[in-house]
Parts: C-alpha cells; sequence; structure tokens
C-alpha cells in the first residue's frame, strides 16, 4: 500500500510540473508574441509636417539602453522665443509619433519646442522588436537625457506629454528626471503587469491570474528592475505638476488602472489637476466630431494644457 501511495504522489507531481511548465511556457508565448514586434504607422494615421502650415523640424538621432539608436524630431513654430521644450511619447502597436504630429502642431503654436521620437522598433528607429512596456521608459529616459545635454538646443524647462504607452512612460521616468517641470499624461496606467492583466483577461478571462506570475518573472528577467517601475513611484520622486486625462469608456487601458488609482492617493494633492471624461474613449484629446482623431484635436483642451505648461515654468 506504501508503495502504491508513493506511485500516486509522484504521478500527481509530475503532472503539476508539467503543468507549471506549460503555463510558463504559454505565458512567455503571450508575451513574446505581443511584445517582440516592430511596428510601422499605418497609412491612415500618418500625418506629415506640411500638413500643417507654419510647422518645421529638424531630425536627430540618440541611442537607448542597447545601443539601438532612436530617431526623433525638434519641431518649432514661429520665430518666437520658445517658453520651454515639450517630449512626446507616443502610443503602443500604433507605430511612432507621427500620428501625434496634430498635438505637436498645437504645441509649437503656444510657443514650445517639441521633441518626439519614435521609440524602439517603432517607424525610423532601430530594434527589431519593442520587447515590452518598460521599454518605453527606458527610451524617454534617454530621450529627455539627451535634450538635456544636446548644445544645439537652448537650455529650457523640460515638460512631458504622453499618450496611452507615451501616458505611463512620461509618470513613471519622473523617477530619473525629478527636474521636470510638468508632465501631462493621456489614458495611462500605472505600471506594465497592469495592462498585461487587463488586456490578459480580455483575451484568456481568469486564467490571466495563473500566469501573472510567470508573466511579470519573464519581464523581470527581460528588464531586470526596470519591470517594476511605476508611476506612482515616479510621482514620489518627483515635485512636478501632474495633470491626468482619462475617460471613462476607455476600453484599451480601463481607467482603474491609471486615473482612479492616482485619484485615490493624490486627489487632494494641488500639485495634480484630474481630469475625467465619460465619453471620449482611449484618445481623449481629439476632437470627438471628426472621423481622423489623430488629424483633427479638441483645441479648447490644448489651450488648458498650454496654459497648465505656461503656469509651471518657473
Amino acid at each position: 500500500m506504501k508503495s502504491k501511495g508513493r506511485k500516486v504522489l509522484v504521478v500527481i507531481s509530475v503532472v503539476l510540473v508539467l503543468l507549471i511548465v506549460a503555463d510558463w511556457a504559454l505565458s512567455v508565448f503571450i508575451y513574446d508574441q505581443n511584445f517582440d514586434v516592430r511596428f510601422t504607422t499605418g497609412d491612415s494615421y500618418l500625418l506629415k509636417v506640411e500638413e500643417f502650415e507654419g510647422l518645421s523640424r529638424e531630425k536627430y538621432e540618440f541611442t537607448s539602453d542597447k545601443g539601438q539608436k532612436l530617431t526623433g524630431y525638434m519641431y518649432s513654430s514661429g520665430d518666437d522665443e520658445k517658453k520651454g521644450i515639450i517630449v512626446l511619447a507616443h502610443g503602443f502597436g500604433g507605430g511612432g509619433h507621427c500620428s501625434y504630429i496634430s498635438c505637436i502642431d498645437q504645441f509649437a503654436k503656444h510657443g514650445y519646442l517639441v521633441f518626439a521620437y519614435d521609440a524602439t522598433a517603432c517607424d525610423e528607429s532601430e530594434g527589431e522588436k519593442v520587447g515590452g512596456l518598460p521599454q518605453g521608459v527606458i527610451d524617454l529616459d534617454n530621450a529627455i537625457s539627451f535634450v538635456e545635454g544636446n548644445e544645439a538646443f537652448p537650455k529650457l524647462p523640460i515638460m512631458l506629454f504622453g499618450h496611452s504607452w507615451g501616458g505611463y512612460s512620461v509618470c513613471t521616468v519622473l523617477k530619473y528626471h525629478p527636474e521636470v517641470k510638468a508632465v501631462v499624461a493621456c489614458s495611462g496606467f500605472d505600471s506594465s503587469t497592469d495592462l498585461i492583466q487587463s488586456e490578459g483577461s480580455e483575451m484568456i478571462g481568469p486564467g490571466i491570474y495563473a500566469m501573472m506570475p510567470f508573466l511579470k518573472l519573464h519581464e523581470r528577467m527581460r528588464f531586470g528592475e526596470r519591470a517594476n517601475d511605476t508611476a506612482m513611484e515616479g510621482f514620489a520622486a518627483s515635485d512636478a505638476a501632474v495633470m491626468i486625462l482619462h475617460s471613462e469608456d476607455d476600453t484599451v487601458v480601463p481607467i482603474q488602472y491609471g486615473y482612479d488609482k492616482y485619484y485615490e492617493q493624490y486627489g487632494s494633492d494641488n500639485r495634480f489637476t484630474f481630469v475625467r471624461y465619460e465619453d471620449r474613449g482611449h484618445t481623449v484629446f481629439a476632437d470627438q466630431t471628426t472621423e481622423y482623431s489623430n488629424r483633427n484635436v479638441d483645441t479648447e483642451l490644448f489651450n488648458s494644457i498650454a496654459e497648465f505648461y505656461d503656469s509651471h515654468l518657473n
């Protein structure tokens, strides 16, 4: 009987090990399927600087963590003295920064220089694969350092603007750049694992919870300590003014993974400005009456954002 019991225990142990290995392998496969890719801006979202009267740009290259060259552009409009430099971080999956040129144009018309770049493995930048959401913070960290250290650029206050993946990045990077004066984050999220869990639950339901430990471990092995960086840590490490915009009907980044979490901690903090919408979807800054949301933005909102930046230049 004892021998039979041992055999049963061995069988159960082997089955458990196989289930764990299978779960781990599936987790790695899903992660890599989503992040080990390149992204290119589609024709319907590709904006060109020539479409915007008075807007001009100059191309630059800088390196990120693995030596990959990233392509960025310094945008400007008019010959007036500039107030500051806004570094723009784009979203995930749609390509690089070119779908945000309508946003860039608004900031340039308000007297700001705008440095916008393509993250690793997006559009004009090098890299075979994005690799994961923490790469966005790493690339932005290097972009800010490049802007601050380039003698061709005037020494002006640094502001940040980010959407979605970029919204996560501009908040989280404050941990490494507390000198940033002000941040505007649209439809962002607190941590990489938050968004992975959200997207995973949509794909496979409750099974994502069994996979999360393996997904976290895989990301940790890929990015080290950077995998644990969060927007909340960025806020705690900086005195920067922060504006958070999010819509309740956002199905790409549910509001509880960003805005709600931030508001619970900082809702009564004068350093933070919270703008909550009901029906603007994921692209909260778009003109909701137009078909091509990235081409036509809410100019009144951008006036308010520019005023927010203006009030924190010193």
